[in-house]
């Protein structure tokens, strides 16, 4: 009798599993189909038609991001059906900031031993965010690596890619005098969360303890998903209103706004125009933060900055309120270099 030899099954990784997991979220994939996508999942490489998506000389721009140690409370409350939403939002988010229109998304998920359910869950949520942000999600790679994480655990990476028409890249033309408008935040959105963790822990609170600040526990609250700003961001642009956006992820607005600036200019932040949410409240309080380290950690509210010219304030804020935004005139560029902050926000 020949004797059975070791199979890749015996050893943790399930091929058939993997199979059915693309079976599964191909239609959620399907949802998010665009003009210019080609090809569905499950070919060694995806396809994208730029002509087709209505470019006629277009540059490309790509973005990858992670959520970071959001996925910790993720994966230790069971609650992973957004959080592939805040996968897409960090590299779409950021695709916009450029001036380009995000195109399509591929994924990278990693986990010990795939668990279908949960794997379907978390890919769905990705492909949720894409649909949202007009963005076609046509490829990824689900890897089963037995040893290389504990049980339950996964890693989630994402790869945009977008595309503008030459000569249309942000940021642009900023000058001193241009008015900072910030777009309301959805809550901590995906940064500062190794921070988050140790605050909530030497609150003695546990994820699934009522929220002392919202409805819901206190894990279902913080994994609120990242705002997708694409669609505001791109009504603005497309109206020639937009000199740029900052896109305010780690290193909040003290870090993030200057990347956006010309040389020799700064801005002034007027830390009165805009409430504080409860979020950052507590936060600040059970941290014991002062305000330093809360604009140079979280977004403090405001997910996303754009910068317009003075003389259509109006008329932009118009369009992202009707976008669906929450909008605040929260400053201006000047014509000396720094971050320089009015008022106070605790």
């Amino acid at each position: 009798m020949t004797k059975r030899g070791i199979t890749y099954a015996d050893a943790g990784v399930d091929i058939d599993a993997g199979n059915a997991l693309v079976e599964r979220i191909k239609p959620a994939a399907k949802k998010t189909s665009r003009p210019g996508t080609m090809s569905g999942l499950g070919g060694f490489g995806a396809l994208f038609d730029l002509k087709a998506a209505g470019f006629e000389d277009p540059v490309l721009v790509a973005a990858t991001d992670g959520v970071g140690t959001k996925l910790r409370i993720a994966i230790d409350t069971g609650n992973v059906d957004k959080i592939g939403i805040d996968l897409v939002a960090m590299c779409v988010n950021d695709l916009v900031c450029q001036g380009a229109e995000p195109l399509f998304f591929l994924d990278y998920f990693a986990t010990g031993k795939l668990d279908l359910d949960q794997g379907t869950a978390i890919i769905e949520g990705i492909a949720k965010g894409c649909e949202l942000s007009g963005c076609a999600l046509i490829g990824g790679e689900t890897a089963e690596m037995p040893g290389m994480y504990a049980e339950g655990d996964f890693d989630l990476a994402g790869f945009s890619v977008g595309a503008m028409e030459r000569g249309a890249t942000l940021p642009k033309n900023v000058s001193a005098g241009d008015v900072l408008l910030g777009l309301g935040s959805a809550g901590v959105h995906s940064n500062g969360y190794s921070l988050v963790r140790v605050i909530v822990d030497h609150s003695g609170l546990a994820w699934d303890d009522p929220c002392p600040w919202d409805a819901g526990t206190l894990g279902e609250v913080l994994l609120t998903p990242t705002r997708l700003y694409v669609k505001a961001a791109m009504s603005l642009s497309q109206a020639g209103l937009a000199h740029g956006f900052a896109h305010i992820t780690g290193g909040g607005l003290t870090e993030n706004l200057p990347r956006i600036l010309p040389a020799g200019t700064g801005v002034r932040i007027d830390l009165d125009s805009w409430e504080l949410p409860p979020v950052f409240r507590w936060l600040t309080a059970h941290g014991g933060m002062d305000e330093d380290e809360l604009l140079k950690t979280f977004n403090a509210g405001i997910g996303m900055v754009a910068v317009v010219p003075k003389d259509s304030v109006e008329e932009a804020m118009k369009l992202l309120r009707d976008a669906g935004e929450e909008v605040f005139a929260i400053g201006e560029v000047t014509a000396t270099a720094g971050v320089r902050y009015e008022g106070s926000l605790v």
